[in-house]
């Protein structure tokens, strides 16, 4: 009667493990499958990132707000499609068709909205001899897929601070 006692205790364990993975498994599911993106989702995404620099830098205003959602944002000051198209009136009258946008080192994840991407910016001033940086950066964006596509649903530019100057040498 013993041996029937820890051959249930055993079968018993064995049960509450498995009903433990079961549940993990079902409630962790929709997290793994929330950050699928597939190998066209990246191209498209890779896309876009292109075509914001590519308008931004020639003063496309429609083209540039066609990269976002029509309730887009930018950098939390313009939402929406008429505000987007005026920060480009904004930015061709302050110079910035003289700039250039330069991306690297994307990082995409996906999420149950749709992905996060991050990207490093450096801005180039092309009408100074020599060229130079004019800032660098990141921007963190949210991004979803409509039926048009993946869009910028929110996009923050994260200017990098300027380095301190070095501390003054001590007199001697």
């Amino acid at each position: 009667m013993q041996f029937c006692f820890v051959i249930g205790e055993h079968i018993v364990k064995i049960f509450k493990r498995v009903a433990v993975v079961a549940a993990v498994a079902l409630f962790a599911a929709p997290l793994f499958a929330a950050e699928k993106l597939t190998t066209q989702d990246f191209v498209e995404i890779e896309q876009l990132y292109a075509k914001y620099n590519h308008a931004i830098d020639s003063g496309d205003a429609e083209g540039w707000a066609d990269t976002f959602t029509p309730d887009g944002v930018f950098n939390a000051r313009f939402t929406g499609r008429e505000a987007l198209m005026g920060f480009i009136k904004t930015w061709k009258e302050g110079g910035g068709l003289s700039r250039r946008h330069w991306n690297s080192n994307l990082h995409v994840v996906g999420t149950a909205e749709g992905a996060k991407g991050a990207v490093y910016l450096m801005l180039w001033d092309v009408s100074a001899q020599p060229q130079k940086i004019f800032t660098t950066g990141i921007y963190e964006d949210v991004l979803v897929k409509n039926t048009g596509g993946w869009r910028f649903k929110s996009r923050v530019v994260k200017a990098d601070r300027p380095a301190a100057p070095p501390a003054a040498a001590p007199a001697k």
